[in-house]
């Protein structure tokens, strides 16, 4: 099956995108919250942010690196303009009577810290999953979609969590705990996608029969700051 190139962004390729930017921004208000899993001490964020990446790889397997490129570069801007809305949020004034301006500037307080520690790793971190997917796709003629995903996971989720936790926590705690920290977010991430591949395999399969589309990007430059797309820059193949 060949299919004719597309230009318009459908209204899948929307719907999927706002899931991912939905997970993004949910995990990182919920970063706040610690839980345990499996006897592993983590940010309840554990639970959302893996489905950003899982969202990164279906957005990528199918629509290309580029559409990808777009939907990180969207969370990323909805995600400062939401640390923005709570600043502003939080220092507006407020009556007498209010009594819960502590809670709220506990959970929703964010230190420039955090949010650059945020924004450094989402950042490196999604770009390298998608980017990675992209050429390994292309060097497997699309086969083994299993491999692709968990190998870009292993090096995408690798750099945001090291990069995350170091900057964030990185002369707070003893060098050992940091280390046990990374180790054990990078696991369960690491293991949520694994989980969820049969999952992803079936999504998968079903966009690209719904959209007629299957992006090899051939000739794409990897460049996140390269926004705009050359004429030759993707081509569509089933």
């Amino acid at each position: 099956m060949m299919s004719k190139p597309r230009t318009l962004l459908s209204p899948l390729y929307f719907i999927l995108s706002t899931f991912f930017i939905v997970s993004l921004l949910l995990s990182n208000i919920t970063a706040g919250k610690m839980t345990v899993l499996f006897g592993l001490t983590l940010p309840a964020a554990v639970v959302f942010f893996p489905l950003t990446y899982i969202l990164g790889d279906v957005l990528t397997e199918v629509y290309g690196f580029r559409k990808a490129q777009l939907t990180i570069w969207l969370g990323l801007f909805a995600n400062l303009f939401m640390v923005v809305v709570f600043t502003i949020t939080l220092v507006l004034p407020y009556p007498q009577f209010w009594t819960d301006q502590e809670a709220y500037q506990r959970v929703l307080g964010m230190t420039p810290r955090l949010v650059g520690a945020s924004t450094i790793a989402y950042f490196a971190g999604s770009f390298l999953n998608a980017a990675l997917l992209s050429k390994l796709k292309v060097k497997t003629a699309g086969r083994w979609l299993w491999l692709r995903t968990i190998a870009s996971t292993l090096v995408g989720e690798g750099v945001d969590t090291a990069l995350f936790i170091t900057v964030a926590f990185g002369g707070t705690m003893p060098q050992a705990l940091l280390a046990e920290l990374i180790l054990a977010q990078y696991l369960w991430k690491v293991t949520y996608e694994i989980a969820f591949t049969p999952l992803t395999y079936l999504v998968v399969r079903w966009i690209k029969r719904w959209e007629q589309v299957d992006v090899f990007d051939h000739v794409v430059d990897y460049n996140p700051f390269i926004l705009k797309r050359r004429h030759d820059d993707e081509h569509d193949h089933g």
